[in-house]
């Protein structure tokens, strides 16, 4: 039963405190009320002339589909095209191809154009300052050093790539992406012309060879004259030379050619021949093709609208002035209680009685609870008349002060309860009076206010 009414003791206690704690906070915020409210609203203001003052700010996207095949634009059909994406001995991954795009496009032979085409050049630093640099085409390299502006973001999971600028005009920045945009296919068709040319002529090469090497065979064979291969000069003849020597071989069967091993060697051979004619048809359709990108711009750009700037926003600025007008303002509470010359809220102690006049109840209370000790009233000048004249004769009432006569005053009393004004009591004395007491070992049953 005892150790129950102990925890009740210590929850009641702890309800006190808190209760007295939050009542104190509530308090020094409200006297605080008109500083915390004024830098409150001159830093919202200043966000607000923020968005109205800076520099409006136009941002233009586009999204590209990028085939991430090394190939031509047919290579997902065609089974022969030529493969050349082991670089190093390592597989290169879809994420390092598309990053390979990156480069690409980021590269000098796509930027520099971009630069060019839209006059991008230094400009007075601050919009005042020349410099030997003013006036003149910015480098491709220091165009996009920061890769912030133009920006290049492949979206995750996908094969699509974000272009992105920014540009205090609209039409600007609607440009620069329009222009890397049409610099970048044309060096794609450009590079996929070269692509296709090489597999061409390595397979024109491979399927002549092919040629030269049936025909032999066929020749030793079967006799068949070398004007029947020889007479295929193209392609769509090849057809017509499979079945004529399709025919042959068959003719062959039963016969001793210098055994079977002959018999095989010519079937290689017209077996070959017949997938490199394949393989070079599917070449010189790509070729005619090959003036089309493996780049797809599935989201292109548009022009920003003139109040549709991207930088800077209002809600934005907003809700910045909002979340920096409050740390501003409990800075300044902070700073305003820490360097106040007179005595707040915040620089009382835990046992308070906040109102001396409605809490006499209260006041009574402790003075019965401590009948039976010798208490002493210390009251600050600005509080020393109204304590007369409720306790005037009943107890000692000493006005608080730093000297002699004031410690040997209180050297006398076990207990002291403390009058004060907030806003009124000289914040140092009171804090000089804490510590004399505190050294003094003298218990503060009560700080009391005084309005």
């Amino acid at each position: 039963m005892q150790e129950s009414q102990g925890y009740n003791n210590f929850d009641n206690e702890l309800e006190d405190e808190l209760t007295i704690d939050l009542k104190k906070i509530f308090l020094t915020i409200w006297s605080r009320k008109y500083l915390i409210v004024k830098v409150f609203v001159v830093v919202l203001l200043i966000f607000i002339c923020i968005t109205f003052i800076s520099p409006k700010k136009y941002t233009v996207e586009a999204d590209l589909y990028i085939n991430k095949s090394n190939a031509t634009n047919l290579a997902e059909f065609n089974p022969y095209a030529i493969e050349s994406q082991v670089e190093d001995g390592f597989s290169l991954t879809a994420s390092n191809k598309l990053a390979n795009e990156i480069e690409l496009i980021k590269s000098p032979l796509v930027m520099q154009k971009v630069i060019n085409e839209n006059d991008i050049k230094y400009r007075k630093v601050f919009g005042i300052f020349t410099t030997k640099k003013t006036g003149k085409l910015i480098p491709a390299q220091r165009f996009n050093k920061k890769g912030k502006n133009p920006s290049f973001e492949n979206i995750k999971g996908t094969n699509v790539l974000r272009v992105r600028y920014t540009a205090k005009k609209p039409e600007l920045a609607y440009n620069v992406v329009n222009s890397i945009i049409s610099n970048y296919i044309n060096l794609q068709q450009s590079l996929n012309t070269e692509k296709s040319k090489s597999d061409k002529a390595i397979l024109e090469k491979e399927y002549n060879k092919a040629k030269v090497q049936l025909n032999e065979k066929l020749s030793q064979s079967s006799g068949l004259p070398a004007s029947a291969v020889s007479g295929m000069g193209n392609i769509s003849a090849m057809s017509a030379f499979s079945a004529s020597a399709s025919k042959a071989i068959g003719n062959l069967k039963g016969q001793f050619i210098s055994g079977k091993r002959s018999e095989i060697e010519v079937t290689e051979n017209a077996t070959k021949a017949a997938q490199l004619a394949s393989k070079l048809e599917w070449a010189r359709i790509v070729a005619e093709m090959s003036d089309n990108s493996k780049v797809l711009v599935i989201n292109p750009p548009l022009m920003p609208e003139v109040y549709d700037q991207s930088s800077p926003k209002l809600l934005i600025n907003i809700l910045l002035g909002i979340v920096f007008g409050a740390i501003a303002a409990l800075f300044a509470l902070i700073f305003a209680e820490t360097t106040s010359k007179k005595l707040t809220y915040s620089m009382l102690g835990d046992n308070v009685v906040y109102n001396f006049m409605d809490n006499l109840t209260e006041l009574k209370m402790c003075f019965l609870a401590n009948k039976d000790s010798n208490i002493a009233l210390v009251a600050f000048d600005d509080a020393i008349e109204d304590v007369k004249e409720q306790y005037l004769g009943k107890y000692t009432i000493i006005s608080a002060d730093i000297t002699d006569e004031f410690v040997n005053s209180v050297k006398n009393y076990d207990k002291i309860i403390l009058f004060e004004k907030v806003n009124s009591t000289d914040s140092k004395l009171y804090k000089n009076i804490i510590t004399i007491l505190k050294d003094l070992n003298k218990n503060i049953l009560k700080e009391v206010l005084v309005k």
